[in-house]
């Protein structure tokens, strides 16, 4: 069976309900973008440790769960990824705002963020950003300057 390579909101719910887990599909991404290099759209990428402590959240939630309706109803983005952009926070991460002295480690993590994670969605990462998220264009960080984030064309 050839793995699936979803991008969408409802690829990923629909390789979930053709019987895809997280675990293989989200590593694969992770690689995927471990994989793409200096990417300066990435400012942070989750370590395979900090994936599996989510995975592991994430499938004792499922397992609570009698059934697959169950389970769309208490975690409807179940294994969705998500990035965050560096200026928000994300509990035991640094969070820079596109400017290393500034940089904190988040004691908690955005309201936005808990509750993606409650709703069964996966973050992969921290993004960049215009410095301080004060310009029009991203172009002013120093982390490089990011290109079109389109997925690539099969």
């Amino acid at each position: 069976m050839h793995a699936p390579n979803p991008f969408t909101l409802e690829e990923w719910q629909q390789a979930y309900r053709d019987g895809a887990m997280p675990g293989p599909l989200l590593h694969e991404r992770r690689r995927q973008l471990a994989g793409a290099g200096a990417d300066p759209a990435w400012i942070l990428l989750a370590s395979e440790a900090q994936l599996d402590d989510q995975l592991t959240v994430l499938a004792a939630r499922a397992a609570c769960c009698a059934d697959e309706a169950e389970r769309a109803r208490a975690l409807p983005l179940y294994g969705v990824p998500f990035a965050v952009k560096d200026n928000i926070d994300i509990a035991g991460l640094p969070t820079t705002a596109a400017c290393p002295a500034f940089s904190h480690d988040a004691e908690r993590s955005a309201h936005a963020v808990q509750r993606l994670v409650e709703a069964g969605a996966v973050w992969l990462g921290k993004t960049n950003l215009d410095q301080f998220a004060t310009g029009l264009v991203g172009t002013r960080s120093p982390y490089g300057r990011p290109a079109s984030a389109s997925p690539p064309t099969a």
